[in-house]
């Protein structure tokens, strides 16, 4: 995907968000982030929104650490402002990124083509999955375009899940791995094992266990949003050692 679409991706889902959180209300329960609200959700996503585009707006040389996830929590607006709290952070960020220069420079913590791209695609997936995360609140799920579900799952398996602070452990049984399958866009991407540990790859490959489904349903089950079943059109066949492993090691948690 472009810089382009990472963009429109970044807009739309930041607005659903927000409209999602304000139906719900400040303290509905997010049950896929336990314990938190959806409160503690727009306080979390706008934050990040707002670090992000510091990196950008101060062409940031090296990661800029933030406050624990506590000091986040307790951050941002009063509840009376806090939607309009997030939706600037989310406009900033967006107006942020379409105004830079191609060729900035700055911190990034995966690899991708430019700054630009990197932060454009991290944080239009950062806020799909938060969507999600909002639209839980009143116990629906949104089906995700499958080329951009494919582009998250792409960068779940071959970069965020694939970060020093997760280092997904490789089976201490050696199996022949996993094998991920879109059936809507026909991507594939296998994992495998190499010095103890789990790595991915764009394309088939060998692997005991088969993940299968449309992209917008395996995008969600990877990022533990939705189980595999009818509901979201995943299928798990075969040993599940190298989808377990993977699962208790790429788990975004929350204090």
């Amino acid at each position: 995907m472009e810089i382009s679409e990472h963009l429109d991706a970044l807009r739309l889902h930041g607005t659903v968000l927000a409209d999602a959180a304000g139906a719900a209300g400040l303290q509905a329960p997010v049950p896929p982030c336990a314990p938190w609200a959806v409160g503690d959700l727009l306080r979390h996503t706008g934050y990040i929104h707002r670090w992000a585009a510091q990196h950008v707006t101060d062409r940031a040389p090296s990661m800029i650490d933030g406050p624990p996830e506590s000091e986040i929590l307790r951050g941002g607006a009063d509840d009376a402002g806090l939607l309009d709290w997030f939706r600037a952070g989310h406009a900033a960020l967006v107006e942020t990124l379409a105004g830079a220069e191609p060729t900035l420079q700055c911190a990034t913590f995966m690899p991708a083509p430019s700054p630009v791209a990197f932060w454009a695609r991290r944080q239009a997936h950062e806020t799909a999955i938060h969507r999600a995360d909002a639209e839980s609140s009143a116990g629906t799920r949104p089906e995700f375009p499958p080329a951009f579900a494919a582009d998250g799952i792409d960068e779940l398996l071959l970069g965020f899940g694939q970060r020093g602070k997760y280092s997904p452990a490789a089976p201490a049984a050696s199996s022949a791995g996993l094998r991920v399958q879109t059936t809507d866009t026909s991507d594939a991407w296998h994992l495998g094992a190499a010095d103890g540990r789990i790595v991915a790859h764009r394309g088939p490959g060998p692997g005991e266990c088969l993940v299968s489904g449309p992209a917008s349903g395996i995008y969600l089950f990877l990022w533990n949003r939705a189980p595999a079943g009818q509901e979201s059109g995943v299928t798990v066949t075969g040993g599940p050692a190298f989808l377990t492993a993977w699962q208790a090691s790429v788990r975004v948690r929350w204090g």
